[in-house]
Parts: structure tokens; C-alpha cells; sequence
């Protein structure tokens, strides 16, 4: 009697196991990573494929003579343009700071804009014309170099801050001056070779 009352035990604890296991819940699947993005081609060259900004590796390039010509406008008043030419302009000689501000500034592109490589330039001019029918100054900047890469950005840079010279120094007669239409006009060397604007 014993020795069913051991198997009838043994039986029931087989049952109740069985049971347990059945009705256990189900073990969570780990859920699935996503997965991560494929690069996507950029015709931006200081991006790259994951979209983060960078300096261009020039090391491959051939250095060669590059020349940027870029240009901008000075719109003011007649009188405030007659002041000007007069050399009556209270902080003095405006157009020879406008000068030499933009070479500076085209010396110094690569500590303003953050991508730009270090260039030894050979040659920064500054041209500042009068337009009596702007009326204003109409300002061109061209910019030379034997390098790897090219000068758009330190032609442009001197437009810009030659531009705001002539504004800073004749503010006090004119606060409503404006500076429009800075652009490039030519570009050259490099593998993309020559570009000139259109109109």
C-alpha cells in the first residue's frame, strides 16, 4: 500500500509540473534594433555621408593658380556719396580703410568661416568706384593663389567686410545705407576650371 501511495505521489507531482509548464508565460522576444541608416550621397563637399560637416582633404590635389573675383554695392544718398568723394566724412579716409579692411579680411577668411583651409595668398586688390547712379560705391575685390584649393570664399570675404567699412564710417551721416548684390563673378584653375557669372 506503501508503495502506491509513493507512486500515486510521484504522479501527481508529474501532473502538476506538466500543468506549470503548459500555463507558464512565454519569454519576451528582445526587441529588434533599427537598423542603422546607409550613407546617403551628398554633392556637398564639406558634408559628409552621414551628414556632418568637415574640412575637405585637399592632400591628393595638384596645386595650381587660382584667381576669385567677387564684387558688391554701397547704395546711399547723393549727398552722402558727395561727402564721401569730398573727404569730408567724419572718421576720415573712408576709402582707403574700406581697402585696406577687405585685404585683411581676405587674409584672415579662414578664421571667420570654419571649413576654409589656410591659404598663402599672393595677391588681395580692392577696387572701390564711385556710381552716381546707384548712387554709391560699387566694390570689387580679386584674389590670387598657387594652392590646392580656391579663393571664392576670401574674394567674397573682402567684398563683405570692405562693404560694411564704407558703412561703419560713414554711418553718422547715413544710417539707411544698404549693401546689396556681393557675389562671385569669376573663378579659375583647379580641376573645375574657369567660371564667370552671367549678367
Amino acid at each position: 500500500m506503501a508503495r502506491g501511495k509513493r507512486a500515486f505521489q510521484r504522479s501527481k507531482k508529474k501532473a502538476v509540473k506538466h500543468h506549470r509548464k503548459r500555463n507558464a508565460p512565454a519569454k519576451a522576444k528582445p526587441w529588434p534594433m533599427p537598423a542603422e541608416p546607409a550613407p546617403v550621397p551628398t554633392p556637398l563637399t564639406h558634408i559628409d555621408q552621414r551628414g556632418e560637416a568637415r574640412m575637405v582633404d585637399v592632400s591628393e590635389k595638384g596645386a595650381t593658380e587660382r584667381i576669385a573675383i567677387a564684387e558688391g554695392r554701397v547704395l546711399m544718398r547723393k549727398e552722402t556719396l558727395d561727402i564721401v568723394l569730398e573727404g569730408n566724412a567724419m572718421k576720415g579716409d573712408v576709402l582707403g580703410a574700406a581697402r585696406l579692411a577687405g585685404i585683411m579680411a581676405a587674409k584672415r577668411t579662414h578664421g571667420l568661416i570654419p571649413l576654409c583651409h589656410p591659404l598663402p595668398l599672393t595677391k588681395v586688390e580692392i577696387d572701390i568706384n564711385p556710381e552716381h547712379s546707384l548712387p554709391g560705391f560699387l566694390v570689387q575685390s580679386t584674389v590670387k593663389v598657387t594652392a590646392k584649393t580656391g579663393v571664392e570664399m576670401e574674394a567674397l570675404t573682402a567684398v563683405s567686410i570692405a562693404c560694411l567699412t564704407i558703412y561703419d564710417m560713414v554711418k553718422a551721416v547715413e544710417r539707411g545705407i544698404r549693401i546689396e548684390g556681393i557675389r562671385l563673378l569669376h573663378k579659375s584653375g583647379g580641376k573645375s576650371g574657369e567660371w564667370n557669372a552671367g549678367g
